[in-house]
């Protein structure tokens, strides 16, 4: 339940109570929505409905902390960057709210206050439709986080997802250490990759003043 710690009083108007800590629903969405769209039922009733709410309450989680860490003077970096810089300002959307489904259905098919989390990927997503790579699986309204594109236009990183895949990076540097030559050597090539990431993201971040020169 670490997920929702200081939810309620970051967002007044969304209440927890009875979620049953079914904000992990939420997190695997992109997984959900595919498999109930794979599965032929196109109706927006029942666990669409969950999952719905459950989006869009992780998602007001999502923009508030971005928009305390860049008011903390982190950066982005990505090239939807300037895009979730503007969205990220219009987080008062969320506040005070409660979101009900057709609140949730409302504010999900609005995408420019939606910036969903990819912690796999250490991405953020500010997705629009007509420039998704990953909704070629029948899923629209939202992104397929389980079919992340990397270079997709719709993603950013922040500097604590730079972080993340430093330390991912050192994981798999340890592993491959111990690890037969062939598979070191992919843990190695791997982990190197991450790095690049994090060093891209470090020579092209940009923080909220330097978006508007």
């Amino acid at each position: 339940m670490s997920e929702l710690h200081g939810f309620e009083g970051r967002w007044p108007g969304i209440s927890l109570a009875g979620r049953n800590g079914l904000v992990a629903l939420a997190t695997q969405y992109g997984h959900l929505r595919s498999t109930l769209v794979s599965e032929g039922s196109r109706s927006r009733g029942g666990i669409h409905e969950l999952i719905d709410v459950e989006t869009v309450l992780a998602t007001a989680d999502t923009v508030a902390d971005l928009k305390d860490g860049m008011q903390a003077g982190e950066g982005i970096s990505g090239l939807a960057a300037r895009r979730v810089i503007k969205a990220a300002a219009r987080a008062l959307v969320f506040e005070g709210t409660t979101i009900s489904v057709t609140t949730a259905r409302k504010l999900i098919a609005n995408e420019d206050v939606m910036i969903y989390d990819n912690p796999q990927a250490f991405v953020l997503c500010h997705y629009k439709r007509a420039q998704a790579p990953c909704h070629r699986d029948g899923v629209k309204d939202t992104p397929s986080l389980d079919h992340c594109v990397p270079g997709c236009g719709n993603i950013v990183r922040t500097d604590r997802h730079a972080a993340g895949l430093r330390a991912r990076a050192d994981v798999l540097n340890k592993r491959a250490a111990h690890a037969p030559q062939p598979v070191g050597d992919r843990l190695r090539a791997r982990a190197g990759k991450l790095r690049d990431l994090a060093d891209t993201h470090d020579r092209t971040r940009i923080t909220p003043q330097e978006s508007t020169t």
